[in-house]
């Protein structure tokens, strides 16, 4: 059974991963906010119970062990989190620090429970998909909005970023998942775009936002 830093590092290992499911140990070490020395020894530990294949100088790569192992800490945050929003009336915005502490807990039985409750949902509030059981993850492919061209209409699917400022910002332009977005124009030198929703005739979302909003396109 890890331990909370255990899978705190697990499931950072397994979003930093590149295509090649490598993570540079000095990157890791910034994202966990902690020196090299003190990366490196739980390295060696996560290397030492099967989770991390570790050689000197080289960048560490997740077993599959590992990456089930962290998979299955994720399935708890994001399951956590749409109970939050589902069953308890919390904001898409207001969920991500209690689901840190609470995927920590080791009680299959609750979180089947949760997960029951909700019909097994597939998705977080943010779109993420969710582990199942084994700690397998269903891709899919959405395009971000930035990509999309001039005429189309897309519907809100997901996220790239969930990031407490990020998800006011949308609440305060009442953009949520599930919202039908038609393109008005995009700009050719900023790459902004226009855009309009229900009860928005015209808004306006820079290329920054456009970049973080994943859409799958009507039709």
């Amino acid at each position: 059974m890890a331990s909370q830093t255990e899978e705190n590092y697990l499931k950072s290992l397994f979003n930093m991963a590149n295509e090649a499911g490598e993570v540079n140990i000095s990157e890791l070490a910034q994202q966990m906010q902690v020196s090299m020395p003190t990366v490196n020894s739980m390295v060696k530990t996560l290397q030492k119970n099967g989770w991390l294949i570790y050689e000197k100088y080289k960048p560490v790569i997740l077993t599959s062990e590992g990456k089930k192992e962290a998979a299955l800490v994720i399935r708890k945050h994001r399951l956590t989190e749409m109970f939050l929003v589902n069953k308890m009336g919390f904001g898409w915005e207001e969920v991500h620090e209690i689901a840190e502490q609470i995927e920590h807990i080791h009680a299959p039985k609750f979180f089947e429970r949760m997960d029951e409750m909700m019909g097994h949902p597939t998705v977080d509030p943010h779109g993420s998909p969710i582990p199942d059981k084994l700690g397998r993850i269903q891709e899919v492919n959405y395009s971000t909005l930035s990509q999309c061209k001039t005429g189309q209409l897309v519907v809100l699917a997901a996220l790239t970023n969930s990031s407490t400022e990020f998800l006011e910002f949308l609440n305060s332009r009442e953009l949520n998942l599930g919202k039908e977005l038609k393109i008005l124009s995009k700009e050719s030198y900023d790459q902004s775009m226009v855009v309009s929703f229900k009860d928005h005739a015209s808004e306006t979302l820079s290329e920054k936002v456009c970049d973080r909003l994943l859409v799958r396109v009507v039709g």
